[in-house]
């Protein structure tokens, strides 16, 4: 991890390349920008529920998996990292930096949408 900010672990852009890479591994990768963020430019794969929506699936979260929360600069993402530990899950990281220092591959589209979480599958990498 390069560092700790208020409690939560961050990762880079190349350690957060590595976990998304790594299938074994099973952390799951959130963006919770808002749609239309979303839609201009994303991770490939990776799933969104805006930060207004997240609160709502927690308590259907397996508080046993890895999660990795992304935004745009790495603030609201951080903000739910904090809310996520509060809540008693202890692996959490926050990618520092956000979609503004990712420099690796996105997509543009609403690929992966969260509408309605129905369970963990959905935030599954496939």
């Amino acid at each position: 991890m390069s560092k700790m900010i208020y409690g939560v672990p961050h990762v880079d852009a190349d350690e957060l390349q590595q976990i998304l890479d790594d299938k074994v591994r099973g952390t799951i990768v959130i963006d919770v920008r808002e749609p239309y963020e979303y839609i201009a430019g994303h991770i490939p794969t990776v799933p969104l529920i805006p930060m207004g929506e997240i609160a709502e699936y927690a308590d259907d979260m397996d508080k046993e998996r890895e999660y990795v929360f992304i935004c745009r600069s790495g603030q609201r993402s951080l903000n739910v990292a904090r809310y996520f530990q509060e809540l008693g899950f202890t692996n959490i990281l926050n990618y520092e930096g956000g979609m503004l220092a990712w420099d690796k591959a996105v997509v543009d589209g609403p690929e992966n949408i969260i509408e309605d979480f129905t369970g963990m599958d959905q935030l599954e990498r496939k």
